[in-house]
């Protein structure tokens, strides 16, 4: 087979099953639904257990100083052109005790959760969800990036060119113009032309 016909096949995720998840560490990041992996894998392979399976190789739990952490690891296969693949090894985890506002929870999914992550991982191996993960580029172990300080001489700038009276509308299409990119994505030295540019316009304007 082409070595990207299922990568091909897996790589988008539609609408209907991303969720952007909200608060926490994982804020603005893009869950993908479990049971549209299952729906996928069914429809390219059948059903689990015939045209695809897993063995759940390891379960077990790490604590840390406050929180515990259960992990999962399973071997995923999946039947192509009549033949079982090799195994694809893959580690789930999720939360056994989580230190909340109210206090610690415990939770009786946990390795459910974990398991269901263990599936995704494999997933991911052959593609699935290819698009959503490239886009972002992170997981959910990624450290999150540092906030951007603001930046006073750009501020200063945008300012100056907002004072200028000139639709924001013309503004952009002059940036695109001069720069092939809209206002705000220009760089500090760019935003310092416009403001002379639009300065020079309005005056001009009002001179008129």
């Amino acid at each position: 087979m082409n070595n990207l016909e299922l990568y091909e096949a897996f790589r988008a995720v539609p609408e209907t099953a991303q969720k952007t998840i909200k608060g926490g560490r994982l804020n603005g990041m893009t869950d993908i639904s479990p049971m549209w992996r299952i729906k996928t894998l069914t429809e390219r392979f059948g059903p689990c257990g015939i045209g695809w399976k897993y063995t759940i190789d390891k379960q077990w739990t790490e604590r840390g100083e406050d929180e515990a952490a259960a992990f999962c690891n399973i071997t995923f296969c999946y039947k192509w052109n009549g033949e079982w693949s090799e195994g694809i090894q893959a580690t789930g985890g999720s939360k056994f005790v989580a230190a909340e506002k109210g206090g610690l929870y415990t939770s009786d999914e946990c390795y459910k959760m974990a398991l269901t992550d263990a599936i995704s991982v494999a997933c991911k191996m052959l593609g699935m969800g290819a698009d959503v993960y490239w886009y972002k580029d992170r997981t959910k172990y990624t450290a999150p990036e540092p906030e951007a300080k603001p930046d006073p001489e750009r501020a200063q700038y945008l300012k100056a060119i907002a004072a200028s009276g000139i639709d924001a509308r013309l503004i952009d299409a002059s940036c695109y113009k001069r720069y092939k990119k809209p206002l705000e994505k220009l760089t500090t030295e760019q935003l310092a032309e416009v403001a002379v540019l639009m300065a020079q316009s309005g005056a001009d304007n009002a001179g008129a």
